[in-house]
C-alpha cells in the first residue's frame, strides 16, 4: 500500500529536521540578498514590477514533516512583487497531485504568483464538492461568485452566473471549473479581464479561443491551467489530507488538520432544536424545501473557502453575495445583503434565498437582518448559548433553520 504523506502520525509531525530548518532559514536570507538589487532597479518603474519574475533564492529541495519536497519553479512573486516565492511538491506523490502535476497550457508573460496559487486552491476546493458542472470565480482567496448547474444548464450559463454574482469583483479574477471547458464558455471568459482559468480539461477549440489575440485583446497575459487530478482532492472529514502549516514571524510553525466537512447530504442537516434550563425547549417550526436543501448544501460548500466571519447567500445554485472577513457576525450578514442588492447582476432576488453562516449566531440580530432581506432558510453550526433566541426569531419570521454541528472557520 502506497504511503501517503498526508497520513503521517502526530509523532512524526514533531520530528522536524534541523537540516531542513537551516535550509529554509538560509534560503530566506539568500532571498533578501538575491532580490535586493531587483527591488532597487524596479523602484521607479511601478508597472514593470507586476510583470517581472523573481528568483526566490529558496533551495531546490526542502523537508517538511518528514517528507521531501522538490522545487517545481520560482513564482512570478509572492503576495507582492517585492516578495520572492517558490512552488514545491512532495516528491513521492508526483503523478497524483492536483496542483503539483498541473499543466500550464498558457503562462502569460511571467507565470503564476503566490496569490494565483491561493485562488486556484480555494476555487478547486469549492467546485470539488459538486457532481454537476460548477464554477468558482476567486479574488484574493475568496469567492466573488460561484454557481453550480441547475435545470441542465450548459457550462456557458454556469460561468455567466458565477461571474455576474459580483462582476465588479470578478475583474482580474481566477475562474475554476470542475469539468471540461468548451469553446462557447471560453469565448465568454474572454469578454472580460480574467487572470487565470483552470479546469480538468479544455476542448481544443477553447484553447484556440484563449490564444486568439486578434479577436480578444484584453487577455493576452491570461494563464490557462489544466488540473486533471482535481477529483483527487480530499473533501470529507476522514479523507487522507495534508495538514495545514502556518509559519509565524519568529520561525515557529502551527500544524493543524485541514478544513473539511462532515456534511455530505441533506440528511446531515439537523432540525434546529435546543434545550434551555430557564426557557425550556425550542424547536424550529418550518422545514426547508427540497430546493432550499440543495441551496443550503451549495452555500455551505462555498462557505468552506470564505474567510471568517463568513456568510454566503445563495439561490437556485448561485451565490447572490458573500460576506467575508468581518470581525462580528451580523456585520458579515449585513455586508452580504448590501452586496447582493448593489452588485448581483443575475435574475434571482433575495426574496426566498438561503444563507449559510460558518459559525453560530451569538444573538438573534443576524436572523432578524436576514428575515428583513427576505431570506427563508439558514444553515449554521449551532451551539450558541442563545440558540433559543435564533430559533425563536426564525419561528417569528417563518424561516427554516438547520444545524450542522460543525464550525467551519477559515482564516486563510
Amino acid at each position: 500500500m502506497r504511503r501517503h504523506p498526508r497520513c503521517l502520525l502526530p509523532g512524526k509531525y514533531r520530528r522536524r529536521s534541523s537540516d531542513a530548518q537551516s535550509q529554509i532559514h538560509i534560503a530566506y536570507y539568500n532571498c533578501i540578498i538575491v532580490n535586493l538589487p531587483r527591488r532597487i532597479e524596479l523602484g521607479t518603474d511601478y508597472r514593470a514590477k507586476y510583470f517581472s519574475r523573481t528568483e526566490s533564492g529558496f533551495p531546490k529541495e526542502v523537508n517538511i514533516l518528514g517528507a521531501a519536497y522538490e522545487k517545481v519553479e520560482d513564482l512570478r512573486y509572492g503576495t507582492n512583487p517585492h516578495q520572492g516565492a517558490s512552488f514545491y511538491r512532495p516528491k513521492e506523490e508526483a503523478g497524483s497531485l492536483t496542483f503539483g502535476d498541473m499543466q500550464q497550457l498558457k503562462t502569460g508573460k511571467s507565470g503564476l504568483s503566490e496569490t494565483n496559487y491561493g485562488d486556484l486552491n480555494h476555487g478547486a476546493n469549492i467546485v470539488k464538492y459538486f457532481d454537476r458542472p460548477a464554477c468558482a470565480v476567486m479574488k484574493h482567496l475568496n469567492p466573488s461568485g460561484a454557481a453550480a448547474q441547475i435545470d441542465n444548464q450548459d457550462l456557458h450559463a454556469v460561468y455567466i452566473r458565477a461571474r455576474d454574482a459580483d462582476a465588479v469583483a470578478a475583474f482580474g479574477g481566477t475562474a475554476v471549473f470542475n469539468t471540461k471547458v468548451d469553446a462557447q464558455t471560453a469565448k465568454e471568459i474572454m469578454t472580460s479581464v480574467v487572470e487565470v482559468v483552470a479546469a480538468p480539461d479544455f476542448e481544443d477549440e477553447a484553447l484556440e479561443v484563449f490564444n486568439d489575440f486578434e479577436t480578444y485583446k484584453m487577455n493576452k497575459q491570461m494563464r490557462v491551467i489544466k488540473l486533471p487530478n482535481l477529483p483527487n482532492l480530499p473533501k470529507w472529514v476522514g479523507d487522507p489530507a495534508m495538514p495545514t502549516i502556518k509559519t509565524l514571524m519568529d520561525g515557529t510553525v502551527v500544524v493543524a488538520e485541514p478544513l473539511l466537512t462532515c456534511v455530505k447530504t441533506g440528511d446531515d442537516l439537523n432540525k434546529a432544536v435546543t434545550e434551555h434550563a430557564k426557557h425550556g425547549r425550542f424547536e424550529i417550526e418550518t422545514a426547508p424545501t427540497t430546493r432550499q436543501i440543495e441551496d443550503l448544501l451549495f452555500s455551505w460548500y462555498v462557505n468552506l473557502s470564505v474567510r471568517s466571519n463568513g456568510v454566503v447567500i445563495a439561490k437556485n445554485g448561485v451565490t447572490l453575495a458573500v460576506g467575508t472577513g468581518q470581525q462580528d457576525r451580523v456585520a458579515a450578514v449585513r455586508q452580504a445583503i448590501a452586496k447582493a442588492r448593489e452588485k448581483f447582476k443575475g435574475e434571482e432576488t433575495l426574496d426566498g434565498a438561503v444563507m449559510s453562516s460558518d459559525a453560530f449566531f451569538p444573538f438573534r440580530d443576524s436572523v432578524d437582518a436576514a428575515a428583513e432581506a427576505g431570506i427563508k432558510a439558514i444553515v449554521q453550526p449551532g451551539g450558541s448559548v442563545r440558540d433559543w433566541e435564533s430559533i425563536q426569531a426564525c419561528n417569528e419570521h417563518g424561516i427554516a433553520m438547520v444545524f450542522t454541528g460543525e464550525r467551519i472557520f477559515s482564516h486563510h
